[in-house]
């Protein structure tokens, strides 16, 4: 894990002296404190941590860049409130000497309310260096609606103006903050900064350029969905293991048709966003609403939990063409996430094009 992130921060470093950042899921503890010494090593200017709440970060930054050993909670399902179950990275055991003093990157944490923010300002262990303010039409996950609110007719969760963030609680804190969620449109850096913004943070339009890893085919047939006009995402209110909602791009041959989840074979063999739980032994075991619905009743699992979740650690590895070969020859299908934009994305192609490149949405955002 360390040599991973270290190789990954090293070659985006490559050709130019920009800052590079590394982001992470909260949700995904067991090898979060490996692959931020990992990315440190290599000099990464900053780390982005959401999907939870990271409270705990700021303070491990602090002490992997003076060569500490350090621990993160780890939230087992199933613990009793005195239980304490814990990962711990010692640098210096590690390398198998004394750990060199390393630069301490900037943290940002990706939120969806100033009250969280606020909160982390005050309370985290170490220095907070800003926030991602991330809206509802944003790719990938998305924090539920607050409140208990119905699902819409289509069956996608509802926003209201109560998920609004309130940008001058977050001005009111002094630090800086971008925001993400269907900025990626001509005029919106300019609209941001004009509130108070850093920038904004755009992942769809960049996700469908030449340079992006995701699969050509599935940029091209995308591509000519929003060209048609027809390019839209569901808000799958069950789809992640996490429970968060996640946006899935409607597309066929993929896992967003109904059909093919329903006859794909439940498998968990790479078990990225799987759940701790305690046993009834004390110690910790894996379960991931995701995996054979048998499995994951047999280790106290609610059958309940299983219905409509998609594998996505499988179905994001074959979005970048890294889709694998089960035992049985089944190929494992891709599931693609997109904010809002997809409907719009096709706007950066140049009159008869059928490709864009990173440049042209960054000429665009700036224009």
């Amino acid at each position: 894990i360390v040599a991973s992130n270290f190789a990954e921060v090293l070659l985006a470093k490559q050709g130019h002296s920009a800052p590079v950042g590394i982001n992470f899921l909260e949700k995904i503890q067991l090898p979060t404190l490996p692959s931020l010494y990992g990315a440190m090593l290599a000099g990464v200017n900053y780390i982005l941590i959401g999907a939870g709440i990271p409270k705990a970060i700021p303070r491990v930054l602090d002490l992997l860049a003076d060569g500490r050993s350090v621990s993160l909670r780890l939230d087992v399902q199933g613990a009793a409130p005195d239980d304490v179950f814990t990962t711990t990275f010692d640098p210096a055991a590690f390398r198998g000497s004394a750990a060199p003093m390393l630069t301490r990157p900037n943290f940002l944490a990706i939120v969806a309310s100033d009250t969280l923010a606020s909160m982390l300002a005050r309370k985290a262990g170490g220095r907070v260096d800003g926030f991602v303010i991330e809206g509802s039409t944003a790719g990938g996950h998305n924090a539920p609606p607050r409140g208990r609110t119905p699902l819409s007719p289509a069956g996608e969760p509802v926003y209201s103006d109560r998920d609004i963030p309130d940008l001058q609680a977050f001005r009111d804190l002094g630090l800086p903050f971008w925001l993400a969620g269907s900025y990626g449109h001509p005029g919106r850096l300019a609209h941001a900064l004009r509130l108070g913004a850093a920038g904004v943070q755009v992942g769809t339009a960049f996700a469908y350029c030449e340079e992006s890893g995701l699969d050509a085919d599935l940029k091209s047939k995308i591509l000519a969905r929003s060209i048609s006009g027809i390019a839209r995402v569901f808000t799958d209110p069950v789809a992640s293991p996490t429970g968060f909602p996640f946006k899935l791009v409607q597309l066929e041959n993929t896992l967003s048709e109904e059909a093919l989840y329903q006859r794909r074979s439940r498998v968990c063999d790479l078990g990225y966003l799987r759940h701790a739980y305690k046993k009834p032994d004390g110690t910790v075991g894996w379960r991931c609403p995701a995996e054979p619905v048998d499995d994951y009743v047999r280790k106290g699992g609610n059958v309940a939990e299983t219905t409509g979740r998609r594998c996505l650690c499988n179905a994001l590895a074959a979005d970048i063409g890294l889709g694998q070969v089960q035992s049985d020859g089944e190929v494992e299908l891709p599931l693609v996430t997109s904010g809002d934009d997809v409907a719009t994305v096709a706007s950066f192609l140049a009159p008869g094009a059928t490709s864009y490149s990173a440049a042209d949405v960054i000429q665009t955002l700036l224009g």
